[in-house]
């Protein structure tokens, strides 16, 4: 970390879904730059009188930037943290983003019992989360990864189990899937890079006390 790092406060957020709230967030603390945008053409994105630093990165990437020093804090869910398993500090939730990790089959394939889906094939965005689920719980599948539209699967065949995280379960219907079984619960949450948080305490622990406040008073409307 050169001294010019130093000098700033590099802040990662994610595109998609968690991009506006977790600037909407920030925002409302003062924490902004002109031209911050989730498509914005700029690698980084400075606000010189705050001294602080946007950078916009791919969901899955994100802990891995902070991770590595390259942002010292940044915005994501917990379905990605978990999945990426990145060591990095975990500082606050932030309430926003509220969904799911599901399992789910075709109505027409639903058992009883999670273990009736041994020696199946599942297909989801979040390997590790899955593997790990199916091991605790003592069954044995096949895992494939996919990236785009996972509901996809198991219409054309490539598999009879998927794992997803759903908000309101809207498309699982429209698509004939039943949830058959809840792995966890995710939100957006608040980290920090371990190096970043010690060498930066006074302002990346005065920004967690006010996401905190502003949260607490959020929730409490």
């Amino acid at each position: 970390m050169t001294s010019s790092d130093m000098n700033y406060l590099t802040i990662a957020l994610p595109k998609g879904k968690l991009f506006e709230p977790a600037a909407k967030l920030l925002a409302a603390l003062g924490y902004t730059a002109e031209g911050l945008s989730e498509n914005s053409r700029k690698l980084v994105i400075a606000n010189e009188a705050r001294k602080v630093k946007f950078i916009i990165t791919k969901t899955a990437d994100l802990p891995t930037y902070v991770e590595y020093g390259a942002a010292d804090i940044g915005i994501i869910g917990k379905d990605v943290l978990v999945e990426e398993e990145k060591d990095v500090y975990e500082l606050l939730d932030l309430k926003f983003g509220l969904c799911r990790m599901v399992v789910a089959v075709p109505e027409v394939l639903r058992q009883e019992k999670l273990s009736d889906y041994a020696q199946l094939r599942v297909a989801t965005k979040y390997p590790h989360t899955a593997a790990r689920f199916f091991h605790d719980a003592g069954i044995q599948l096949e895992i494939v990864k996919l990236n785009g539209s996972i509901e996809l699967a198991p219409i054309v065949g490539l598999a009879e189990i998927i794992v997803d995280l759903v908000e309101t379960g809207r498309t699982l219907k429209e698509n004939n899937l039943a949830e058959v079984a809840r792995i966890q619960q995710s939100t957006a949450r608040f980290i920090a890079n371990r190096v970043s948080f010690k060498m930066k305490f006074d302002r990346i622990s005065r920004l967690t006390e006010e996401l905190r406040a502003l949260v607490e008073s959020e929730v409490g409307k």
